[in-house]
């Protein structure tokens, strides 16, 4: 019996759409991470970049449960003493839409330079167009 090995080299790369309105976060972004990965791959490998690119769209409306609007929080430092920065998912969402859906798919990818070169396959937009028509992204329900 042999072990198939697949080249990085003859790995076919795709472009899926995927349309966030009223989808949870979290289980948007670990679907959504699983395609990155290239997990719906049967030749899955995790020590190289395999997965596809994915553009999102309506990423300011995605939607989180419960009380977590108003309750979960986002914490970022600026360096300088006293420059811890607090902000509500509400908050974040109405400055910058497309940033809890990246943190989120940020944080579950893995670190360091393969993790890195995996969320440069992200591309997430606020609104309902896209300039990726080119590439002709698989249009896609992750629900």
């Amino acid at each position: 019996m042999k072990t198939l090995f697949v080249k990085p080299a003859d790995v076919e790369h795709k472009w899926y759409l995927v349309d966030a309105e009223g989808k949870v976060l979290g289980r948007l972004a670990s679907r959504v991470v699983s395609i990155l990965r290239g997990k719906n791959k049967p030749a899955y490998a995790p020590h190289w970049d395999m997965g596809d690119s994915v553009i999102i769209v309506n990423a300011g409306k995605v939607r989180v449960t419960g009380r977590k609007p108003a309750e979960k929080v986002y914490h970022r430092h600026s360096g300088y003493p006293g420059g811890h920065k607090v902000e509500t998912f509400e908050k974040l969402i109405a400055r910058r839409p497309t940033a809890p859906l990246e943190q989120a798919i940020k944080g579950m990818l893995p670190k360091g330079p393969l993790g890195r070169k995996m969320f440069q396959h992200l591309k997430v937009y606020a609104g309902a167009t896209h300039p990726h028509a080119a590439q002709q992204p698989i249009k896609i329900d992750l629900s």
